[in-house]
């Protein structure tokens, strides 16, 4: 998988996620069950434990998609993706699995477990920084 692959999947996850949450508050707007701004940013939601798992999750992407986007584009624009493609594939995986353990629960070891896949991905991130800057 090359870095570009790699960078579109990790894009594609984190509109998944969006869905996930905006599809369940679509679907109250359209059946008249909630008003479509009853969801203010930085207010209490009383959407269900797993649709707000699905929303920070999200946003947990969205914190990360930039700088995978960052690292991807430099390997590209330096003549150095080789470096990153080796490596890009893995930065997903963790992704995948940080994000499915985040919508699991959050419980103490999921959020430790959570917790160690970020720790992975920054780890990947300097790798390949590290690899584009020698």
């Amino acid at each position: 998988m090359t870095g570009i692959t790699a960078l579109l999947w990790f894009t594609v996850w984190t509109l998944v996620l969006m869905l996930v949450y905006v599809g369940y508050r679509i679907l109250l707007v359209l059946t008249m069950k909630k008003k479509a701004n009853a969801w203010m940013r930085g207010q209490p939601s009383d959407d269900p434990a797993f649709i707000t798992r699905a929303q920070h999750a999200h946003m947990n992407c969205l914190e990360n998609l930039p700088v995978f986007a960052a690292i991807v584009f430099a390997g590209v624009a330096l003549g150095k993706s080789s470096g990153v493609d080796q490596v890009a594939a893995f930065v997903l995986y963790a992704r995948l699995a940080q994000s499915v353990t985040h919508l699991i629960g959050t419980s103490p070891s999921l959020v430790f477990i959570r917790a160690n896949f970020l720790v992975v991905q920054a780890g990947l991130f300097g790798w390949m920084i590290w690899g584009l800057l020698a």
